[in-house]
């Protein structure tokens, strides 16, 4: 019997991709018979996470009014608990008007090979005021320079809502295959490990000793069994540390400073919403489908710029409806490495003077690795700012390499 917290609405996970291959195969020729929509990234996204199992108890894409619901009230109109619109939304669907079956086309693979079949159980075009409402409840701004924002108001308007039968992983099976895991992959992972209380961790950043703190505090304040690091995999806002960067960051962390049978590591399919709470609440969501009791939510949990207060998704988490999620979360103040402590502490354990304290911010960080700064190693270990090091490095290269020759050009121009 299975002992593990059940899936968010459902007694099991509902994964929508298609195991079963005669019958994948039969759907991939029906396609090439059926009207095309090329989807927009996010979109494409949201596809992968419901075949992997992530959202759970899903079975497509929503249609507006569930959309507005949601938004308005973190429900669908059938009562289902749902912090952000899970959604197919396009500028123009002329191409697939009167069909009632479609074929939806990658956005982010060469080629646009066939990513899913939907069911098109309607398509209906919000306005403008429903587009900015949606997007100041679940992003709490309406603000064309907040990435989540902008995304969301400016791929279009029409909702192809309807069920969907998923067909491959896009490039992230193929690209992260030692890292992309699905929900089901995860929960047998944890089954087998015959883990019942487990911790989970998100992450779109590399780890540094914090975020190595946060899952050690969180371990022994639960008792828990074991802990899963969740590694975003899907795209993110421009500056931001490629996947490949991180997901090598964050295993030679694991790899040398956690037991290796009290963790597992694993990467999801998401595009980056920057949607400080709903977004930690959508995470919540998730991580109960793949069997994880608690979650970490920390300082700025998916946030972005000022555009949330440090703790406003933990905020989000303590007033939630009793019912809402069965995974718990677990609110951690800030970390960071304290001199006179001579070692890893929070607010609340520290009593010491911010001048005592290293606490470096991404932003900060970032700036000091692109510009060969130091970079304290009380922030991070060595073997991790190494990775990042010879990454910042390259890209200094890169740039002056293609300075040199524009420079060169524009002389040759001169003679």
């Amino acid at each position: 019997m299975d002992q593990l917290i059940k899936p968010h609405g459902s007694d099991s996970l509902n994964a929508l991709y298609v195991a079963d291959e005669k019958k994948r195969t039969q759907l991939l020729k029906e396609a090439e018979g059926l009207p095309k929509l090329l989807v927009c990234s996010q979109a494409a996204a949201n596809a992968v996470m419901m075949g992997s199992g992530y959202f759970n108890p899903l079975t497509g894409y929503m249609n507006l009014k569930d959309s507005l619901a949601v938004a308005e009230s973190m429900k669908t109109t059938g009562g289902l608990f749902w912090p952000v619109p899970i959604v197919n939304v396009v500028e123009d669907a002329s191409t697939i008007k009167g069909a009632k079956r479609i074929a939806l086309l990658d956005p982010n693979v060469d080629g646009n090979p066939v990513l899913a079949i939907q069911d098109v159980e309607s398509i209906d075009e919000a306005t403008d005021a429903q587009m900015k409402l949606m997007a100041e409840k679940v992003y709490g701004t309406t603000s064309m320079e907040h990435p989540g924002a902008k995304n969301f108001l400016s791929v279009g308007k029409v909702f192809v809502a309807g069920p969907i039968q998923v067909l491959n992983y896009s490039y992230f099976g193929t690209e992260f295959p030692e890292t992309f895991r699905t929900a089901v992959q995860i929960r047998e992972m944890i089954k087998k490990n015959g883990w019942r209380k487990v911790v989970a961790f998100q992450t779109r950043n590399p780890m540094h000793r914090a975020h190595e703190a946060l899952v050690k505090i969180a371990m022994e304040r639960t008792g828990a069994d074991g802990s899963v690091i969740h590694m975003l995999l899907g795209k993110l806002k421009a500056g931001d540390i490629p996947a490949e960067v991180r997901v090598n960051c964050i295993n030679t962390l694991v790899e040398n400073y956690f037991v290796k049978e009290r963790v597992v590591t694993g990467g999801y399919p998401l595009d980056m919403r920057y949607g400080g709470p709903r977004e930690g609440l959508l995470h919540g969501v998730f991580r109960q489908n793949f069997g994880c009791t608690h979650m970490i939510i920390g300082r700025d949990h998916a946030g972005v710029g000022d555009y949330y207060g440090p703790f406003d998704a933990q905020d989000a988490y303590h007033n939630l409806w009793e019912g809402a999620l069965e995974c718990k979360m677990l609110p951690i103040d800030w970390t960071f490495y304290c001199h006179k402590c001579d070692g890893m502490a929070s607010m609340k354990t520290c009593p010491h003077s911010r001048e005592d304290r290293v606490m470096l911010s991404g932003t900060a960080l970032r700036k000091a690795l692109s510009e060969g700064g130091d970079v304290p190693s009380e922030f991070s270990r060595k073997e991790v700012l190494d990775i990042l090091r010879e990454y910042y490095s390259g890209l200094t290269e890169k740039v002056e390499i293609k300075l040199h020759g524009h420079a060169t050009g524009e002389a040759e121009k001169k003679k």
